[in-house]
């Protein structure tokens, strides 16, 4: 069974269920515990900053609780387009419930399942991309550093003007992270080449994205790598409308404009989570930070290549994939370095 909340759902929902909840408390003290991960019935849940539609992080998040559900059989919900202010209710709905795992699909949710995990004892939070670990608490995060240097790699190859851009919905430590790796894997071909980063504070806002796609190419910039949700299709075309490089991310965003996309840094977050639920399946999930990288490349790869990438191009960004997956290549301290690109390690 899946269950569905869209937000204004969910906030009637959860208020009704708040009013309940006193009501029932006032006629008897007793309450039914939650059900711990592994006894009877498992139960997922998801929390999402934006649609299940946007055929980029909000799908693949929707789409990774029910590859769990196919995996596992376990009953799920999701709620969709959670707003900040309204987070720490939507989590806390979902515990109250008695969902044994709930996923928290965007870095933005580390404050709010701060806030109260400590409250739901018998259930796991994970925060997908977040960056805390505790009691009850897990963190899921892709390897971003080593998706991002490849296509810096690719990006660098390719510009004539020796600028590039990144574009992001919010600056937080993954999406610094990204930006790192673009930057590094860009310098490791071109030491002086120029990387400007711009944040539109809105992961799904069309014009905004749109906006700052057209500064960014009037600023000189060439090539660009965005990682937005529904917004990144203004990305992509605004780059082709203009004759220059983008990058898709999460899927393969090739298709939406094959003229302008050189590859895409492709996150399989629904395999990375029904890989995670497994593991809480199976009572073994730990309060810690889950790393996936290119050594798994059912989660991590990357895309299709446009046909304006050069197969030389392309036969080097494989190569060091390859390098980094048989550790011939590793990032140490890459994300503290500041603008020192001495973190990347090569084997001889």
């Amino acid at each position: 069974m899946t269950l569905n909340f869209s937000r204004r759902q969910f906030v009637w929902y959860s208020s009704a269920t708040v009013a309940t909840s006193l009501l029932l408390k006032a006629c008897s003290q007793s309450t039914t515990p939650v059900a711990k991960i592994g006894d009877g019935g498992f139960k997922i849940a998801i929390a999402l900053p934006g649609v299940i539609t946007d055929q980029a992080w909000n799908q693949s998040g929707y789409e990774g609780v029910n590859l769990a559900k196919q995996k596992l059989g376990a009953e799920i919900a999701y709620v969709e387009q959670v707003a900040q202010a309204d987070q720490t209710e939507a989590l806390s709905d979902f515990a109250r419930k008695g969902y044994n795992l709930v996923f928290a699909h965007g870095g933005q949710f580390d404050a709010a399942i701060e806030q109260i995990a400590a409250q739901f004892p018998n259930t796991f939070f994970v925060g997908v991309n977040g960056n805390l670990k505790g009691e009850n608490i897990a963190s899921l995060r892709i390897d971003h550093l080593q998706g991002s240097y490849l296509c810096g790699i690719i990006g660098a190859a390719m510009t004539k003007s020796n600028q590039l851009a990144y574009i992001a919905g919010q600056e937080f430590p993954a999406t610094q992270e990204e930006l790192r790796g673009f930057e590094l894997g860009a310098k490791s071909v071109k030491p002086n080449i120029k990387i400007t980063s711009t944040f539109t504070g809105d992961w799904n806002d069309v014009a905004k994205a749109k906006e700052a796609t057209l500064a960014l190419i009037s600023a000189g910039a060439d090539v660009i790598y965005q990682w937005l949700d529904s917004a990144s299709p203004a990305v992509l075309q605004a780059a082709s409308d203009k004759g220059v490089y983008a990058f898709g991310n999460t899927k393969d965003q090739l298709d939406i404009a094959p003229k302008a996309v050189l590859t895409s840094a492709v996150k399989r977050l629904d395999v990375a989570i029904a890989y995670l639920a497994e593991v809480a399946r199976k009572k073994q999930i730990k309060g810690q930070i889950y790393t996936v990288g290119l050594e798994r490349p059912d989660i991590l790869d990357l895309g299709k290549f446009g046909v304006a990438v050069p197969e030389k191009v392309k036969q080097d960004a494989i190569k060091v994939k390859q390098e980094i997956i048989a550790k011939k290549v590793y990032f140490e301290g890459c994300q503290e370095a500041g603008k020192d690109t001495r973190c990347v390690k090569q084997k001889a």
